[in-house]
């Protein structure tokens, strides 16, 4: 993973029109953020924005790879696919993409609440605690 600092420059000069963008190294590549939220990364100078079932079919209709982090097991992904060329020359057009990442990244934060447990006060399978000891 490596990521010029050139590229970097020019995917953030992209991204101006998305209030908010930062950009932070990781693991040899880039993590890009809107306000806090992991929206994006780039690795060896490849910018992948991130998807799920709703903006997927963007990505795959124009034939882009999704990112794969790990050459020797490629069957692992992650839900980040590759930005069109096309797309990331066209600032308006990235950072139209780029919402839409920016929107999955708010969502997938908002998870459902953890159900109640069942009556009875703990959930089942699970040992009571033992009481504390009382010193002398």
């Amino acid at each position: 993973m490596t990521v010029s600092s050139d590229f970097l420059a020019y995917v953030l000069e992209q991204l101006a029109g998305l209030a908010g963008v930062s950009s932070r190294r990781m693991f040899g590549g880039v993590g890009l953020y809107c306000e806090e939220l992991f929206f994006g990364l780039i690795d060896n100078d490849t910018l992948y924005l991130r998807v799920n079932d709703d903006n997927r079919a963007d990505y795959t209709a124009r034939g882009m790879s999704p990112f794969r982090p790990y050459a020797d097991r490629p069957e692992l992904s992650m839900s980040y696919y590759e930005a069109p060329a096309d797309v990331l020359e066209d600032a308006a057009q990235l950072v139209s993409w780029a919402r839409r990442s920016v929107a999955l990244a708010v969502s997938a934060g908002k998870r459902p609440a953890r159900a109640a447990p069942p009556m009875g006060g703990r959930p089942r399978g699970r040992p009571k605690a033992p009481a504390p000891r009382a010193r002398k």
